[in-house]
């Protein structure tokens, strides 16, 4: 089992430890992406990384509106470091984040 987090379609970040992305996925849900995750509790960042081997890297284009968050996350600042410079994402600043 590893820190792995996924991205759906409709803009929920699902995260969890599993073995494969597939088993972070909930009934109706449609992957774009996923990668690794962290807590750097000194800085209270959430740090999402790397790609899913399955579904590639996160799609955050493909997120319109807000991205939903689990509760636990609340008040993290929320980053994506891809493989290259170009792939960073300051999610916090990006998205509009709800918790559920």
């Amino acid at each position: 089992m590893e820190p792995k987090f996924i991205l759906t379609l409709d803009g929920h970040l699902r995260i969890g430890y599993a073995k494969m992305h597939k088993n972070l996925l909930l009934p109706g849900d449609t992957c774009i992406g996923g990668g690794y995750w962290e807590i750097d509790y000194l800085t209270n960042r959430l740090l999402l990384s790397r790609r899913s081997y399955d579904y590639g890297k996160p799609k955050w284009n493909f997120v319109t509106g807000k991205l939903y968050v689990p509760n636990e996350y609340r008040g993290m600042k929320i980053e994506y470091e891809g493989e290259s410079l170009m792939d960073y994402c300051n999610v916090s600043d990006e998205f509009e984040i709800k918790y559920y």
